[in-house]
């Protein structure tokens, strides 16, 4: 079995519709051991996150953190995400209210 340890969400802005940001390989298991969001922005804005297994789509089945309002220049680091394992071909969707205000990242460990 091989760790690699890896940026999974390369820091990029989130968009406002529904957006796929990372995809667990076949054959690995993602953890994610830290997902970040900040708002850059002049005002408040949300983000809202799904984990979703492979053989689904994101929606309300899947929402793991709910339109979490992030004041002006607030970062959040997501302990709700933090631990929770993505098996192969499952992925990290996420949603903005708003283009070009929030930015993620987010780093984990692939097994092998």
């Amino acid at each position: 079995m091989a760790i690699t340890t890896t940026v999974i969400i390369p820091s990029k802005i989130a968009e406002n519709a529904q957006t796929t940001q990372y995809t667990s390989p076949a054959g690995v298991t993602t953890i994610i051991d830290k997902f970040t969001a900040t708002n850059y922005g002049a005002s408040t804005a949300t983000i809202s996150v799904n984990l979703v297994t492979a053989t689904d789509t994101a929606g309300n089945q899947n929402l793991t953190v709910k339109t979490l309002s992030l004041v002006a220049g607030q970062t959040y680091t997501f302990p709700e995400i933090v631990g929770h394992m993505i098996a192969a071909n499952g992925f990290i969707s996420t949603i903005a209210s708003a283009a070009g205000t929030i930015n993620i990242r987010a780093s984990g460990r692939q097994v092998a």
